[in-house]
């Protein structure tokens, strides 16, 4: 089961991070040195995809720009003497062959994966949203499709979540442990409430689906929030065919809402080469003023 191509949908309007998102795509804020989508793209490229489909709506063509050559500015740079820069900026165009398609209405993810039918074929194919960034020493989409290809099957991300915190995601059934860190799923819920819940396993963000899912797709109807859900439609893939779950390695961040991105601005910089030891101790020396007493206590 070799994985060529993957989806990065990318057509949410940023509500959890407005004003920030009303101009700039919240797959386009930066991240250190530069924008959370490089990051996905990257990982994508690291598992060996070689064609990625990324889904947008209105208002995104910053990132249809970003992902395309810009001659004039690669011009000045070498104009300037800036040869490493102008390579930079031509090197985040030829990652991959990246193409957009426009989600013209907002109808869920399901939706969403749906309308890359066409782009997919009849292969098998990764899914990476748009806000979960992953920091991990294997790509966790290559997890997934080494998993993928181990047990001839589709392959989700899971992370285990105590308590009510399992309430904001899917919900998974294991069924049987095929390896270390890899089990079979029979079962899966969007949202479920605590009583719901099929384990404290929930989907995180990364997928490996056969083509079976489209037919699914087209056919299901919508779900919680009136869209259609992809968790709605590999509910019935996985019934209809075998399907794992990988307890992945590594650390998942959600850009999409304040909290996570901070987090993620922070874990990353301490990995960059330039600013990593630098930031280390501004948060030992910052850690060390906060402990002292402010005036007046």
């Amino acid at each position: 089961m070799k994985v060529r191509k993957a989806i990065i949908p990318a057509a949410g309007l940023g509500t959890r991070l407005l004003p920030n998102t009303k101009s700039i795509p919240k797959e386009m804020l930066p991240l250190v040195d530069k924008p959370v989508l490089q990051y996905i793209v990257e990982e994508a490229v690291a598992a060996g995809v070689e064609e990625i489909l990324i889904i947008t709506n209105r208002g995104k063509s910053p990132i249809e720009d970003y992902f395309d050559y810009a001659p004039d500015l690669e011009s000045r740079l070498l104009a300037d003497g800036k040869e490493k820069e102008a390579r930079t900026v031509r090197e985040v165009a030829d990652m991959a062959d990246v193409y957009f398609l426009r989600q013209k209405e907002t109808k869920g993810l399901g939706h969403a994966i749906w309308r890359a039918r066409s782009f997919v074929g009849d292969e098998p194919f990764g899914i990476l949203l748009g806000d979960d960034i992953m920091l991990s020493d294997t790509p966790v989409l290559k997890q997934l499709v080494n998993a993928a290809e181990a047990n001839d099957c589709s392959a989700i991300a899971v992370r285990q979540f105590p308590g009510e915190e399992i309430c904001k995601y899917s919900s998974v059934k294991f069924e049987e442990k095929l390896g270390d860190n890899v089990f079979r799923i029979s079962d899966m819920n969007e949202k479920p409430s605590v009583y719901e819940k099929l384990s404290d396993f929930a989907i995180m963000g990364r997928y490996v689906l056969t083509p079976a899912i489209f037919d699914i797709l087209e056919k299901t109807s919508p779900g919680r929030n009136n869209e259609i859900q992809l968790t709605d439609g590999m509910r019935v893939l996985c019934r209809r065919e075998k399907m794992c779950a990988v307890d992945f390695e590594g650390r998942r961040y959600d850009t999409g809402n304040l909290k996570g991105y901070l987090e993620s601005i922070i874990d990353f910089a301490l990995q960059n080469d330039e600013a990593g030891a630098w930031l280390r101790q501004f948060i030992i020396d910052k850690a060390e003023k906060l402990k002292q007493p402010s005036a007046g206590d």
